[in-house]
C-alpha cells in the first residue's frame, strides 16, 4: 500500500446561517424575560433604539414588502439538519451597497434558562446568556419539578400544577378548592389525586388549608400523628392561654406527655413557603389571551403587555449624518458606517420581533383550534395533537412549533397554562372514528371507577369491554397501567376495603 501526498481543488457551495436567522430563531424560543433581557442588552448597544414607554419621539420603521419574506422563510425551514435552506433569501436581508452589520460582541443578558419541556438547549447559545447568576427557584418551580416525576395522569399533574400556583407565600391553599375545581373542569377524584400528590412534595406541609392541617402533614411523615396528637391538634386554637390539665384531659395524656407533644409541635414549620421566598417570586407574564367571542367561538390575542416594542430613533440617526458628511474626512466616513450598521441591525431586530408575535400567534391559534373541547369541557375534553399535526397545520416546520411552545405561556377562562401542555399522545378508535387522546381515555376510566357499586367493583376486563363498547379498543394491561398511574387499587383490594367499611 502506497501512500503519497498531493494537492487538489474541489468546487463546492455551502450555504451559511447568517448572524440575523440565528438571532431571529434565537428570539423565538425566548420566553418573555429573556427577550425583556436581550432587547435591553441590545438597546444598549445600539444607539438608535429605545423601548416604547409611551414617551419620546422615535419613530417605528416597519419593514418593507422586500424584507419580510425572508425573515418568513428562514422561521417555515429552519430544520437543524437543513442548514442550506437558511441563507436562501440572504439578498433580501441588506440593501444594496450597505455592509452587513457584524455580529454584535459578547453575550447578550438573559433570563432564566428554558423549561424542561423546551427541548434542550437552543443550537444558538450565544443568545442564551450562559454568564448569568442563575435565578433562584420559587415554590411553584420546586414543586412543579416535582410533580413532573409523580406517577400521576396528565389531569391529575395539569390540576396539582394549577394548585401549586395558587399557593400563597407561606404555603398554604387560600383558594375555593370547589370553585377551582369547577374552573379546571377537574372531578373529584382528579381534585383529590392532584391534592394528595401536592402535599406529598417537599417541603412538607405545602397545600394545606390551615396550621392544624400543615402541622398534621408534618407529624404524619415523622409517623407521629397519633389520637393524642390528633386530638391536640384539634384544639390548636385553645393553646394560647388553656390551662395544662384541660389540655392533657382532651389529649388524654398526662402533664409530661403534653409538654414533650408541645415541644414537639414547635419543632415543625408553620410556613413551609417562606424558604423559597414565597410562591409567587417571579410571576408570569402570559403571551397569548383566550377568551370567548360571544358568538360560541374563542377569541385568540397576543397580550400586549408581553409585546415589547422596540423603536428606531431615526432624528438622532439624521443629525449625526448631517454633522459627519464628506468634509469630516476618515471619523465622518466610519460614523456614516456606523450608523449604517446600527440601522441595519434595528431593522431586522425589528423584524424578528413582528414574526415571532406572528409565528406565536398563529400557532397558539391552531392550538386554541385543535382543543376547543378543552376550553368548554376542561381536562377531560383534550384531544390528541402533536408538533407535526400543528406544523402542518400552520405551515411551518416542526422545530419551529417546538421553540414557539416552549416557554410560553396561555391565560385562559380555566387558568394559565403553558403552550406545551396542550400535547398529547393520541389512541386510536377501533371504530374507525376520531381518535382520542390518552388523558381523555385515562378520565374516562377514572369516572367508570367511581360511578361502580362499592361491593361490585369493575374489573379491568370489565373496563376493557365497556371501553370497546365505546369505541375505544385497549389491551387489558394497558387500562391496569392507567390505572395504577392514577393509584387506584384493583377491583380486588377495592372490593375488601368497601367490606371491611360495612
Amino acid at each position: 500500500m502506497s501512500m503519497r501526498q498531493r494537492l487538489e481543488l474541489r468546487h463546492a457551495q455551502q450555504m451559511v446561517m447568517t448572524p440575523q436567522l440565528r438571532q431571529a430563531i434565537a428570539m423565538l424560543q425566548m420566553s418573555t424575560l429573556e427577550l425583556s433581557s436581550f432587547l435591553a442588552s441590545e438597546v444598549e448597544r445600539n444607539p438608535l433604539l429605545s423601548l416604547h414607554d409611551g414617551s419620546g419621539d422615535a419613530e417605528r420603521a416597519p419593514p418593507t414588502a422586500g424584507e419580510r419574506p425572508a425573515v418568513d422563510a428562514a422561521i417555515r425551514r429552519d430544520d437543524p439538519g437543513a442548514v442550506a435552506d437558511f441563507d436562501t433569501g440572504r439578498e433580501n436581508l441588506f440593501e444594496p451597497d450597505a455592509a452587513p452589520p457584524a455580529p454584535p460582541p459578547g453575550p447578550p443578558a438573559a433570563g432564566p434558562g428554558g423549561s424542561p419541556g423546551a427541548g434542550g438547549r437552543s443550537d444558538f447559545e450565544a443568545f442564551e446568556g450562559d454568564g448569568g447568576m442563575a435565578a433562584p427557584v420559587s415554590l411553584a418551580e420546586h414543586l412543579c419539578a416535582q410533580l413532573a416525576l409523580a406517577r400521576l395522569s396528565s389531569a391529575a399533574r395539569a390540576t396539582a400544577e394549577a394548585l401549586a400556583g395558587e399557593l400563597d407565600e407561606d404555603g398554604y391553599l387560600r383558594v375555593d378548592l370547589d370553585d377551582l375545581a369547577a374552573r379546571l373542569g377537574a372531578g373529584p377524584a382528579t381534585m383529590a389525586a392532584a391534592l394528595a400528590a401536592l402535599r406529598a412534595c417537599e417541603p412538607t406541609g405545602v397545600g394545606a388549608v390551615s396550621l392544624a392541617e400543615c402541622l398534621a402533614l408534618q407529624l404524619a411523615e415523622r409517623d407521629r400523628l397519633d389520637p393524642a396528637m390528633r386530638a391536640l391538634l384539634d384544639n390548636l386554637a385553645a393553646l394560647p392561654g388553656a390551662p395544662a390539665d384541660r389540655l392533657a384531659k382532651l389529649c388524654g395524656v398526662d402533664r409530661d406527655d403534653l409538654r414533650d407533644m408541645l415541644a414537639e409541635l414547635r419543632a415543625l414549620d408553620p410556613r413551609p413557603g417562606l424558604r423559597f421566598g414565597g410562591g409567587h417570586a417571579d410571576l408570569v407574564t402570559p403571551e397569548v389571551l383566550v377568551s370567548q367571542d360571544g358568538f360560541g367561538g374563542w377569541r385568540v390575542e397576543m397580550n400586549a403587555e408581553a409585546l415589547p416594542r422596540l423603536l428606531v430613533d431615526r432624528s438622532y440617526s439624521a443629525r449625526v449624518r448631517e454633522r459627519a458628511g464628506p468634509a469630516s474626512g476618515e471619523k465622518g466616513r466610519e460614523a456614516r458606517l456606523f450608523l449604517a450598521e446600527c440601522a441595519q441591525s434595528a431593522s431586522w431586530l425589528q423584524r424578528s420581533l413582528d414574526q415571532r408575535a406572528r409565528t406565536i400567534l398563529t400557532v397558539a391559534t391552531e392550538i386554541v383550534r385543535t382543543q376547543a373541547a378543552f376550553f368548554e369541557e376542561g381536562v377531560s375534553g383534550l384531544r390528541p395533537m402533536t408538533l407535526r399535526q400543528v406544523a402542518e397545520a400552520v405551515s411551518v416546520h416542526e422545530s419551529t412549533v417546538s421553540r414557539v411552545t416552549a416557554n410560553k405561556f396561555m391565560a385562559t377562562p380555566r387558568g394559565l397554562y403553558e403552550l406545551k401542555f396542550f400535547f398529547t399522545t393520541a389512541l386510536a378508535a377501533s371504530d374507525g372514528g376520531a381518535a382520542l387522546s390518552a388523558e381523555a381515555v385515562r378520565e374516562r376510566i377514572r369516572a367508570m371507577i367511581a360511578a361502580e357499586t362499592p361491593g361490585k367493583p369493575l374489573s379491568d376486563d370489565h373496563i376493557v369491554a365497556a371501553l370497546k363498547a365505546e369505541g375505544v379498543e385497549l389491551a387489558r394491561r394497558t387500562v391496569a397501567k392507567y390505572r395504577e398511574a392514577m393509584r387506584i387499587p384493583s377491583s380486588v383490594d377495592r372490593r375488601r376495603r368497601a367490606r371491611a367499611a360495612l
